[in-house]
């Protein structure tokens, strides 16, 4: 399905998703958190580097990595004009180069839109709404536009081995958004959001065994699991 066809092409729906987010995402504030810490510890070392953010919406995972790090380049690719938008006034305080690619993920697989060179690709809950063939083609296009010893991390949702263990991880999920909304003092429905989530046609997760094995014919090398809370989960692999 194509981006303009999905409810992310919907302003109202998407700014509603990022202003919950907090409570929409088990542990995004931790999974932010760990993903600065491998970009301080693999990518920022001794030089800017040309960063790369995917499904970017309104920018907050590069502008937390931008706060931790040199960059020379930050590149922003989403789907929504909109999100674009936010995401060039979060991140106006830093003085680099900046460039912000209103493009879905489709137009990436099947064009040359952008360079190679990114010393760190990154991606937050967006992936999933490919297919599991878009999804390796993603990888492979990730795979070459990255330059040599390159990271590519991914944060999303991943589907579980059997449907027993995928239960559990729904029920995890749901005692998370309740304690988080007894903290803040909201009152939604949070079966609501596990519904949503199961029955919309955009939603495409796979199992994490099956992307890292995506990464691994691509020619990722290094692939491991970063993190995991139930159906989040962090991974990804170096060029």
């Amino acid at each position: 399905m194509e981006f303009d066809k999905s409810k992310w092409a919907d302003t109202d729906f998407s700014r509603d998703y990022l202003d919950k987010a907090e409570i929409y995402i088990a542990e995004r504030s931790r999974m932010f958190s760990i993903v600065k810490s491998f970009y301080q510890h693999f990518v920022s070392l001794d030089r800017p580097v040309n960063l790369l953010e995917l499904g970017s919406g309104d920018g907050a995972l590069t502008y937390e990595l931008l706060k931790s790090g040199r960059a020379a380049r930050a590149v922003l690719v989403d789907g929504s004009g909109d999100m674009l938008n936010k995401a060039e006034a979060r991140l106006r305080e830093f003085d680099i180069e900046k460039q912000f690619l209103h493009c879905s993920f489709g137009e990436l697989i099947r064009e040359e839109r952008l360079p190679a060179g990114f010393d760190m690709v990154v991606s937050s809950l967006a992936i999933h709404h490919l297919t599991t063939d878009e999804k390796a083609a993603l990888f492979n296009k990730i795979y070459q536009i990255l330059a040599a010893g390159g990271y590519f991390v991914n944060i999303d949702v991943v589907i579980a081995p059997s449907d027993s263990i995928e239960n559990w991880y729904m029920e995890i999920w749901k005692d998370w958004m309740c304690a988080k909304q007894t903290a803040l003092g909201v009152n939604d429905p949070v079966e609501d959001v596990i519904k949503r989530y199961k029955n919309l046609e955009e939603n495409k997760p796979d199992t994490l065994d099956s992307q890292q094995l995506m990464l691994k014919n691509a020619g990722f090398q290094e692939i491991d699991c970063y993190y995991k809370y139930g159906i989040f989960t962090i991974f990804g692999g170096r060029k």
